[in-house]
């Protein structure tokens, strides 16, 4: 099993994010399908002011690679990425392609 953390910062506007929480309270099937389909079995986002923390787990075939080609291909994910981006910010420090940014492990206590 992978685990993987991810950020991303959130336009720092309160109804903008209250609207971006509601889209998730119930995301589109064929969001989750895409999700699922590529070999992630959990997915959690946490937020804390306009900073996201989305935890991955997966299994061990997932690829991000094959996932973002995937997405590329699927136009329901597409619309929803499209959706999305109208209340989410680059990370400072993040490439103007990327929303969100892999984390680097530092510390594990096991």
């Amino acid at each position: 099993m992978l685990k993987f953390i991810l950020i991303l910062d959130l336009i720092d506007e309160e109804a903008s994010i209250k609207q971006y929480e509601a889209y998730h309270e119930q995301i589109p099937a064929e969001i989750e399908e895409s999700i699922r389909s590529s070999g992630i079995q959990n997915m959690e986002i946490y937020r804390y002011s306009n900073r996201l923390v989305m935890e991955i787990t997966a299994d061990e075939h997932f690829s991000f690679e094959e996932k973002a080609q995937a997405d590329a291909m699927n136009a329901s994910v597409q619309a929803w990425e499209t959706l999305m981006n109208q209340f989410q910010q680059r990370i400072p420090g993040s490439k103007p392609t990327e929303k969100w940014v892999l984390t680097k492990r530092i510390f594990s206590l096991n």
